[in-house]
């Protein structure tokens, strides 16, 4: 039988590693800062956890330094327009993620005094904090030794323990292994070294097993098992809706939109008028009255739960014509960027052309 893991050695060896190989991220500071006593910001820290759930790194990096340059304290933030913030999040998707933001923003200001508290309990009373946000703030910005566990760590761990069962019931386990490690000492470069290995080495395809830092420590290693790892419960398939979505042009070039509501999908972002989305045929939902034009292509977008195709509807519109929903927005103002992506696609499809 193979002796128990050596919680401790396999810690250090990871600490050891990411001394000498720790990505360079704008929301982190180094470990020879971190040694030098130079601290984390944590507004920084919330700000990148929070960007990146369900996103990977490549992408958020363009938007944290956004938000850095427009926004750059929680005090900031918190005194920001919707529309401003919703804008600067459009395309990175999960958009309730960006309404948190502000309520989480506010909330800091409003009842701490505009600083994040530095414990895992209180943290995880703020709008939009859940376990691993809370977990990995309180690691990084504050070096307590709180266990995080995302999609990486999850990998990590059932391959450390060479461990079968299917995630998403596996979570619970792979959190008792991911405590079990987590370092007492130096806490907030532990919860980095173990994403980072995750990230970089032990990655989903093609795991890096003979530069693994834990690789003496890794029983799927010896076992053979590390690509078969984690194990996954299957997933239902994803449906498919259909909608109408109505772009309508003036003649002086202002574009028709709408905000959505704050609440449900794409909450608070602007976006063209249309339909419901459903699984059978919408019904028209036309929000001015003008000769509409059906385009052959559909806008395609895939949601966490659900397919969408979207039917392309255009019109011209004359100066005097008041729409029933929305309002106009002059050629000036209109900024394609600020559009959520499936709303960016529609765009697009008419532009081609």
């Amino acid at each position: 039988m193979r002796e128990a893991i050596d919680q401790s050695r396999c810690a250090q060896d990871l600490l050891d590693w990411y001394d000498h190989h720790a990505r360079v991220l704008p929301w982190r500071i180094s470990p020879a800062d971190r040694a030098a006593g130079v601290t984390s910001d944590p507004y920084r820290i919330w700000l990148s956890e929070v960007m990146l759930q369900q996103t990977t790194v490549a992408a958020v990096k363009d938007y944290f330094a956004k938000f850095t340059k427009n926004w750059p304290t929680v005090r900031d933030l918190a005194a920001a327009e919707d529309g401003d913030v919703m804008a600067a999040w459009a395309g990175l998707g999960y958009y309730a993620r960006a309404r948190n933001l502000l309520k989480c923003a506010r909330a800091v200001c409003e009842d701490h005094g505009g600083q994040f508290p530095a414990d895992h309990d209180t943290l995880l009373t703020l709008p939009g904090v859940g376990p691993y946000t809370a977990a990995a703030i309180a690691s990084i910005a504050f070096d307590l030794p709180e266990t995080v566990l995302d999609g990486n760590v999850e990998r990590v761990m059932s391959r450390l323990h060479n461990d079968h069962t299917p995630l998403p019931g596996a979570k619970p386990i792979f959190y008792d292994y991911a405590k079990a490690l987590t370092s007492q000492l130096r806490a907030g470069d532990y919860a980095q070294a173990v994403m980072d290995l995750g990230a970089t080495i032990c990655t989903p395809r093609n795991p890096a097993c003979g530069i693994c830092p834990i690789r003496p420590h890794c029983v799927a290693c010896v076992e053979g098992t590390a690509i078969e790892l984690p194990k996954k419960t299957p997933k239902k398939r994803k449906p498919t809706r259909h909608g109408i979505a109505y772009l309508a042009r003036r003649v002086d070039g202002a574009w028709l939109l709408e905000r959505r509501p704050d609440k449900g999908l794409l909450g608070g972002m602007l976006g063209w008028p249309g339909s419901d989305w459903i699984e059978g045929e919408p019904a028209p939902a036309v929000p001015i009255r003008a000769e509409w034009k059906t385009w052959n292509e559909e806008a395609r977008h895939t949601f966490t739960h659900f397919h969408l195709r979207l039917k392309v509807m255009t019109a011209l519109v004359p100066m005097d014509r008041a729409p029933d929903l929305g309002q106009f927005v002059t050629a000036d103002e209109f900024d394609r960027t600020a559009l959520p992506t499936v709303m960016r696609k529609a765009f697009d499809l008419i532009q081609a052309k």
